[in-house]
């Protein structure tokens, strides 16, 4: 919840009036992840504290991939009201590093809703061409914006953090603010 970029982007949403809600999971397991991440969701969409709608999720590397499986959860229940309303996925850790050959694809491909990913050229985690070809594959609505010659922790040499940061938000708000115009249309 405190790394750099997940900081940065929150406040640059908030800037430009979009609620962020940032928390944290200590567990290393992606099931428990998503079952904290849902949690959170839920108590969200049921709390008379708070009236959300146009609700999008996102996380970075493996929070990501928790905020991809409770989507599909979610899109699996038979009350499923598209509180959710996107996927914002920052370094997708779509292998491990050098085993290319075990894709985290399972949850991608049955989400229905628009996603962005924002995903480093040279990530280790997630080769572009495997990204492109998952992507191609999925029936949502996509969108891949990758920063050239980052890797999974989005560093670039030649570039100072907040430049990066700075492009990371500018492409997260822009997808935001237009796939919630298509949602008031």
């Amino acid at each position: 919840m405190n790394f750099p970029q997940l900081v940065s982007l929150a406040a640059y949403l908030a800037s430009q009036g979009i609620l962020c809600l940032r928390f944290t999971c200590k567990g290393l397991n992606v099931a428990y992840r998503a079952k904290a991440y849902k949690t959170v969701v839920e108590y969200l969409k049921l709390s008379d504290d708070y009236k959300l709608s146009g609700v999008f999720l996102a996380g970075r590397s493996m929070g990501s991939r928790a905020a991809a499986s409770v989507i599909r959860q979610l899109s699996e229940d038979a009350d499923n009201d598209d509180f959710i309303q996107g996927l914002i996925c920052l370094s997708y850790p779509l292998h491990r590093p050098k085993l290319q050959s075990k894709l985290r694809d399972e949850d991608l491909l049955f989400i229905r809703c628009p996603v962005l990913f924002v995903s480093g050229s040279a990530d280790e985690m997630c080769e572009k061409q495997l990204l492109e070809s998952v992507a191609s594959k999925m029936k949502a609505p996509k969108k891949i914006h990758w920063i050239d010659k980052a890797n999974h922790g989005m560093a670039v040499k030649g570039r100072t953090e907040d430049d990066v940061m700075e492009e990371i938000n500018v492409q997260v708000f822009s997808w935001l603010r237009e796939n919630i115009e298509l949602e008031h249309k």
